[in-house]
C-alpha cells in the first residue's frame, strides 16, 4: 500500500458530489482517479475545497485548510499553479492537466515546474501537443480518462426513435448546433428530438460566474421547444446513463478547449454513435465510419447526423462498434498508468 497525497483548488465538491449531482469533466476524473487508486489498495487523502472532512468510497477527504503533509511517496497535483510545491518529500510528484496547456507557459507556473520538475500528465495525443518542447518539465506522459463501470453495461438494442442528445457545455458551439437543428435536422426529421442536458449547475459557483454567456444560448433552446428541442438540464451521471441508453445519437461540434471529451467516450461506451467535427480531440473519441464521424463544416455534419437518425441498418452497426470497441478503457487501467509513472 502506497501513501498518495492529491490535491485540488477549484470548486467545492468531494468523493460524495459525483453521485449527488453534475459535475465538470476535470472534477469527474480526479473523484475517479481518487477512488480507482484507493480500489486498487492504495492510502489516499485528498485536500481540496471540501467543506468537511469525509471518507467516501475508502478516499479520505480533507479540507485544503487542515494543510498537506511534508511527504507522500506520490502526489498528484491538480491544475494549480499554487499546488505544485506542495508536498515537498513527495517520492514522485505529477502535475496532472486538463486544459490545453498554453496556460502553463504563465511565468507563474513556468518557474515552479522549473524548480519542482513534476512528470506532467495529459490526457491525449491532441492535448500533449499544446506544450512546447522548450517548457520546463520532469517528464511527460499520457494517461487517457478512464470510463465510469456506470455507462460499461449497456446491451445491443434495436434501433430507437431520432432522439438525439447534447451532454457538454452550452458554450461550446451549442448555438451553431441549434442552427443546424433548425435549418436541417428538424425538416428532414420533424419527430426528431434534441435533448438538451446542458447548465450552469455542472460549474458550481463557476458556473453563475458565466450565466451571462450562457443564459442567451438556454433561452435559445428553450424557445426551439416547437422543432424538438427539448431544455434537460445537466443532470448526475447516474440518471445520464439511462437517457443515454435511449438515445440514438449525439450530436456535439467539438471546442478548442476539449483536451478529451468525456461526454463524447460517455455515448460511444453505451453504444450511442456520435457526429463531430475535426476540432481539437474529437477525433481521438470514436472511430471514422464506424462508431460515428468526424465531419467538415456544417453541411457535412448534418448530412452524416441525418443518416444515422433515418437508416436503421447503419445505426445498427455504428451501435454495435461501440459497444464492441469503445469500453475497455476504465479508471482502474488509468490508476494503473498512475502507479507505472510513480515507479510501483
Amino acid at each position: 500500500m502506497a501513501h498518495i497525497v492529491m490535491a485540488d483548488d477549484g470548486i467545492v465538491f468531494d468523493g460524495r458530489t459525483l453521485d449527488e449531482r453534475p459535475l465538470g469533466g476535470a472534477e469527474t476524473s480526479f473523484i475517479e482517479m481518487a477512488n480507482a487508486l484507493a480500489a486498487r489498495g492504495h492510502d489516499v487523502h485528498v485536500y481540496n475545497k471540501c467543506q468537511q472532512a469525509v471518507t467516501h468510497r475508502g478516499v479520505h477527504w480533507h479540507p485544503l485548510a487542515e494543510g498537506l503533509p511534508e511527504a507522500a511517496d506520490l502526489y498528484i497535483a491538480n491544475r494549480g499553479d499554487k499546488l505544485i510545491r506542495q508536498v515537498p518529500r513527495a517520492k514522485k510528484t505529477i502535475f496532472w492537466i486538463h486544459n490545453p496547456a498554453g496556460y502553463l507557459l504563465k511565468w507563474r507556473y513556468q518557474w515552479k515546474l522549473a524548480l519542482r520538475r513534476p512528470v506532467i500528465v495529459f490526457s491525449g495525443a491532441s492535448h500533449a501537443g499544446t506544450y512546447p518542447s522548450w517548457a520546463f518539465d520532469g517528464g511527460r506522459e499520457i494517461v487517457l480518462y478512464g470510463l465510469t463501470d456506470l455507462f460499461c453495461h449497456a446491451q445491443h438494442r434495436d434501433p430507437p426513435p431520432p432522439r438525439v442528445v447534447f451532454t457538454s457545455n452550452p458554450l461550446r458551439s451549442l448555438d451553431w448546433l441549434l442552427d443546424i437543428w433548425e435549418a436541417k435536422i428538424h425538416p428532414a426529421v420533424p419527430h426528431a428530438e434534441l435533448h438538451i442536458f446542458a447548465g450552469m449547475a455542472t460549474y458550481g459557483a463557476a458556473g453563475q460566474a458565466k450565466a451571462g454567456k450562457m443564459g442567451p444560448v438556454l433561452e435559445r433552446a428553450a424557445a426551439l421547444a416547437d422543432k424538438g428541442v427539448i431544455l434537460r438540464g445537466p443532470v448526475p451521471k447516474t440518471q445520464l446513463v439511462g437517457e443515454l441508453a435511449q438515445a440514438r445519437l449525439l450530436m456535439y461540434r467539438g471546442d478548442i478547449g476539449e483536451t478529451f471529451c468525456s461526454a463524447v467516450a460517455e455515448a460511444q461506451a453505451m453504444g450511442v454513435p456520435t457526429v463531430l467535427e475535426d476540432i481539437a480531440c474529437m477525433k481521438e473519441r470514436l472511430i471514422q465510419g464506424q462508431t460515428g464521424y468526424v465531419t467538415q463544416g456544417a453541411e457535412d455534419f448534418a448530412n452524416r447526423s441525418l443518416q444515422l437518425l433515418t437508416d436503421d441498418a447503419l445505426w445498427s452497426t455504428q451501435h454495435q462498434a461501440c459497444l464492441e470497441q469503445q469500453r475497455s478503457w476504465r479508471w482502474e487501467h488509468a490508476a494503473r498508468e498512475f502507479e507505472r509513472i510513480a515507479g510501483w
